[in-house]
């Protein structure tokens, strides 16, 4: 009789173990399946970021060339008022 306990000990531990068994697949499967999405979802963030500063750094050079033209005409501007002061002042 003790063996057909040891027996029906053995067999339960091995339905047990078949049960954690599948159930350890399925974590493992779903970990797997969450990096993919991490993974997947990092590279879209990348992604956008970059074209964000790529869009950014345009958008700051567009905005410096066009302060540099704004510098220059007023700059024209005040050398040719300068000039023209300079003839009222010597008449």
């Amino acid at each position: 009789m003790e063996s057909a306990e040891v027996t029906e000990i053995k067999r339960h531990f091995n339905v047990v173990a078949e049960r954690l068994e599948s159930r350890i697949q399925l974590v493992s499967e779903g970990l797997s399946n969450l990096d993919e999405k991490v993974e997947r979802r990092s590279l879209e963030l990348e992604q956008r970021m970059d074209r964000g500063f790529a869009e950014t750094q345009a958008m700051i050079k567009f905005s410096h060339a066009e302060l540099e033209r704004r510098i220059r005409r007023l700059e024209e501007s005040h050398g040719s008022l300068e000039a023209r002061v300079q003839r009222l002042e010597t008449r």
